[in-house]
């Protein structure tokens, strides 16, 4: 199955990516079956070969999400962005115990008698 993905390029803090053609299970390093663009997000500048790229959809090639997104961004695809939904780890909850929390003694306060009282 074919997908249309990005493919990391530039140094170390300067990513840069090429969207590519390529078969789902092969490696990113692995030769795509067709360079389709370029997209850099510290510029935000994407440039898309659009008829190519519909070509490929055509075909049956399915686009990653991200990829998906800049295609509507670009208005290559006339359908609503895929809103990103990262999981949330669960919670531990706390282990309820069948004995009822007991509270600390409170120490009695130790007031100082006051001059009348210890004259009356």
């Amino acid at each position: 199955m074919l997908v249309i993905r990005l493919q990391r390029i530039g140094k170390k803090h300067q990513p840069s990516y090429r969207l590519v053609v390529a078969e789902k299970r092969s490696k990113l390093t692995a030769p795509p079956a067709e360079d389709l663009g370029s997209y850099n997000p510290k510029t935000k500048g994407t440039t898309i070969n659009k008829e190519r790229a519909l070509y490929w959809l055509g075909q049956g090639a399915q686009a990653s999400a991200s990829v998906h997104n800049l295609l509507v961004k670009e208005g290559i695809l006339s359908v609503p962005k895929i809103q990103f939904r990262f999981p949330v780890k669960p919670r531990a909850e706390e282990p309820v115990s069948a004995a009822p929390a007991v509270e600390a003694p409170v120490a009695e306060a130790i007031i100082p008698a006051t001059t009348e009282e210890a004259q009356g």
